[in-house]
């Protein structure tokens, strides 16, 4: 199973062969995954962040998120055709003083979905975007 994120184009594999996780001096960039299935929820557990990786759900400053040892759940159920509930616990005892879950439910996005990358009109994208409401408002 292949995670895919948009922003910076990282992959998480994933297997759900029931390997086990790699030693725990083996740390990863997005952590060491695994996953398995509990009725019809995807179950995987990551372990083995690195400290740089650095998971902060305040966005602030990066002494403030989590450590090297945080051991992640993710859960993935799909609710109805156009439901997909996330669902991930957080486990870092060097950082938070309890583990804390949050649920997000995920829908198809009902337009286009724009690249993220890096190219010369990233600074210039909402006036892009003005512009063309600006011509497609005013009468031809």
């Amino acid at each position: 199973f292949v995670i895919l994120t948009e922003m910076v184009h990282e992959a998480r594999i994933v297997p759900l062969d029931g390997r086990p996780h790699l030693p725990s001096g083996f740390s990863q960039w997005l952590g060491d995954s695994r996953g398995y299935w509990e009725g019809d929820t995807l179950v995987v557990h990551t372990r083995n962040f690195r400290g740089e990786t650095n998971f902060n759900p305040k966005g602030t400053r990066v002494q403030e998120g989590s450590a090297a040892q945080m051991h992640l759940v993710e859960r993935f159920t799909r609710l109805d055709a156009e439901t997909l509930l996330y669902e991930f616990t957080v486990n870092d005892p060097t950082t938070w003083t309890r583990s804390w879950t949050a649920a997000v439910p995920m829908r198809p996005a009902a337009g286009p979905i724009f690249e993220y990358a890096c190219h010369e009109g990233n600074y210039g994208m909402l006036g892009m975007l003005n512009g063309a409401r600006a011509e497609q408002e005013s009468p031809q």
